[in-house]
This record gives C-alpha cells, structure tokens and sequence, in this order.
C-alpha cells in the first residue's frame, strides 16, 4: 500500500511539474511574441529607418514653404483686393501651424510678405511683395501653357485604376502635385468632356470622375519602363538584359548598411514578374507566397508612376491613401515605401509623412526639371533667404508704418479737439 501511495505521489509531481514547465514556456513564448510585436510597430518602423541629409534638408524648407503657399492662398483667394488682415490670420494661426503667432512668421519672411498699415480699416494688413507676386503670376502661365500634359496626367491617374474612376475628391487632395490649375473642374475636365465625365457616387455630395474616352491598354508606357530601355542601349551596361526587364533603378541613403542577406532579396525582388500600372489584372484569388510578392511588385509600380506623374516627384504619403482602394492596392501604402528604400525615401518632416521618388532627385533637386517645379523653385529661394538681404529695406518699412501710426494719432487728436469747439 505504501508503494502505491509512493508511486502516486510521484506520479503527481512529475505531472505538476510538466504542467509548471508547460504554462512557464508558453508565457515566455508569449512574452516574445509580444515582444517581437512590440519592436515592429509602425512608429518604431518608420523610425528605424535609414536618414538621407539630403533629403532632410530639402524638407527643412519645404516645411516652411507649405505655410508660406497656405498664407499665400487666402491672400490671392480675393482677385479685387489681394491683401488679408493680421488679425484674421492671427486667428488662423493654430491651423496654420504658425507656432509662434501670425506676424512673426510674416516677418520671418520679408521676401515673400509686406506688412502695412491701412488707416480707413483701423488695423494692420499684409499682401505680398512684387517678387512674390512675380513668381505666383509666372507659375500660373506656366501652367496654363501646359494644360495638354496635365489632361495626359489625369487620363493616366484614371487609367491605372481598374474602373477608370477615382473620386474627385482624391484629386482635389493631389491638385498641386499633378499642377492643376486652381480652377481644374472648368479648365480641364468640363472642357475636355469627351474624356471626363463626373458622376454621383453612393455617398451623399461625392463625385466621381470616370474616364470616357477610348485608351488602349497598351497606350501608355510607364516611365520605369523608359529607363529600362536607355539603360539596355547604354554601351556600358553590366547588368543582363533579360534581369533588366523586371528591374526598378535603386540607390540607397549614403551610410545604410547593405547585408548579403539584404542584397540577395533585392536581386530576388527584382527578378520577379513584372505587371505594369496600365495593364490589366485577372480577379483577386486566395494567393500564395510567390503571388503576394507579385502583387507587391505590381503595388510598387504604381506607386512608382504616380510619384512619377508628379510635378515635383513627391506627395505626402497621406495624400497618395486616397487612391489605395481604386488602383487596388491591398497593402500599407507606408510600409511599401519603407520596404523599398532604394526607390522611395520617406521623410517626417513639418508633421506629416512625404514621399520622394529617389532616382529623380539628385543633390536635392530634380534632375529634369519641368517649367513649373522651376516656378516653384523660385519661391522655394524666396523662402530659403528668410531676413538676408532686407535689412535696410526692413528698417525702412518700420519707420514707416511707425510714422503713420503716429499721422494717424495727431489726426485723431486734432478732430477731437475740434469736436470740442463745437
């Protein structure tokens, strides 16, 4: 009897043991998934990548030049009379990201703001210099001398989406980046209404604008396409050409660290089947390894073309999310980007997520500019000069605006005692 109490105690032991070890390993395997989890969130993904100076630096003034083109706006929104108080401003300020207040960002930039005095509204207005102007009036014809590439931009938007729609509402997002003009539903799309056509979507006041015209699949070329064949007829060409005709140009932030590991994936990305922008896709099936990856070979060179559509080669990623689901993206458009950093860089300067397309930039500016990122260049300097350069002018100015506060007071003393005489 006493063995067989032996033996049941022992038998309970060795169960509450393995029951102990049991729940210890899968806490601990839980731990290290949630640690796994914990080191590839979204914020430490995005932080974890590798920094281009060059890129940084242009979006410290691009930064500034999104304030500078969102005070510029409300001042030219009034054709009659191009100016807008401080006041008003100074209520926009929080909107604006004036972080320091309306009338110090406008004398952060003389260049581009003229801060004046007007005696008949009691209270100081701003408008902006003859430089400034020059450069808004410049961009505007540029633009209009281009209405034919833009039509092409909308119509190849529309192309890469599977039902030739997207909403008008993404394009308003986009409107700068593709170099609309302001008043694009008139200029473009009403006037070419044998190519566009607005339609009421499901939801309540949403358009959609739908492609009309007749484009064939094989009417376009993506511009990653055009580079493969220039680099193929390059005599100095050491790539095979058979590698080449899947292949994405890459080039990496100086000081990122490129494993084997890390190359020998690249070289597999790029052998994979290429499905360009404008062709068509059979249905959505339940897909495999091989299959994910080509779907996000075929997610890259959309992407790729859109940023490539661009004006400036750039879009905030925000922006771009608009036309996930009609280009049939299933994927995080911001992951995709970081996933490739040999072909987009992505920077999080001034607060928000911005995309640049890498193997058009080179020192920080675009290798073949076009008439209206050079227009825009123009109030990039603009803002780049800040307070250099003004300083007697800006001396000048105080004086006067000072002195006619001063005018102003002697004409309100003097009608006061006049009143009295009465």
């Amino acid at each position: 009897m006493s063995n067989r109490v032996c033996m049941k105690k022992w038998l309970l032991t060795a169960m509450g043991t393995h029951i102990v070890n049991f729940l210890t390993k899968h806490k601990q395997q839980q731990a290290f998934c949630v640690s796994i989890r914990s080191k590839t969130t979204s914020i430490q993904y995005v932080e974890s990548r590798a920094r281009d100076p060059t890129f940084e630096k242009l979006m410290d003034k691009y930064k500034n030049l999104l304030k500078v083109i969102a005070v510029q706006d409300l001042i030219l929104a009034n054709p009659k009379n191009q100016s807008v108080s401080i006041e008003f401003l100074s209520n926009l300020s929080q909107k604006l990201h004036l972080n320091r207040g309306a009338t110090a960002f406008l004398r952060k930039f003389p260049h581009i703001f003229l801060i004046y005095y007007e005696p008949s509204k009691l209270q100081p207005f701003c408008r902006l210099t003859d430089a400034a102007l020059d450069v808004s009036r410049h961009e505007a014809e540029v633009i209009n001398a281009s209405l034919p590439l833009v039509v092409e931009r909308l119509v190849r938007i529309l192309t890469m989406s599977a039902s030739k729609t997207v909403p008008l509402r993404a394009i308003f997002k986009v409107w700068r980046e593709l170099g609309l003009p302001d008043d694009f539903e008139d200029s473009v799309i009403s006037a070419n209404s044998s190519v566009f056509q607005l339609c009421d979507a499901d939801e309540p006041n949403t358009h959609l604008l739908k492609l009309v015209a007749d484009v064939p699949s094989n009417g376009f070329r993506a511009a990653v396409e055009d580079w493969r064949v220039v680099e193929c007829c390059k005599e100095e060409c050491s790539v095979d050409r058979m590698e080449m005709r899947f292949s994405f140009k890459h080039g990496y932030p100086p000081g990122m660290r490129l494993t084997k590991n890390f190359r020998a994936k690249v070289k597999e990305w790029q052998s994979l089947p290429y499905v360009g922008p404008y062709e068509m896709v059979s249905e959505k099936k339940k897909l495999s390894k091989a299959g994910m990856m080509a779907m996000e070979k075929r997610a890259v060179s959309i992407v790729h073309e859109f940023l490539s559509l661009t004006v400036e080669k750039m879009v905030e990623v925000e922006k771009i999310s608009q036309f996930r689901k009609w280009f049939g993206i299933d994927l995080n458009i911001r992951d995709l980007f970081l996933d490739h950093p040999g072909i987009f860089y992505l920077s999080t300067k001034g607060k928000r997520h911005t995309v640049f397309l890498r193997e058009a930039y080179e020192r920080g500016c675009l290798i073949q500019p076009n008439p209206v990122y050079e227009a825009r260049r123009k109030l990039l300097d603009l803002v780049a000069l800040e307070r250099r350069g003004l300083r007697a002018v800006n001396s000048k100015l105080q004086d006067r605006s000072s002195s006619n506060e001063v005018e102003q007071k002697d004409s309100m003393q003097r009608d006061d005692s006049l009143s009295s005489f009465d």
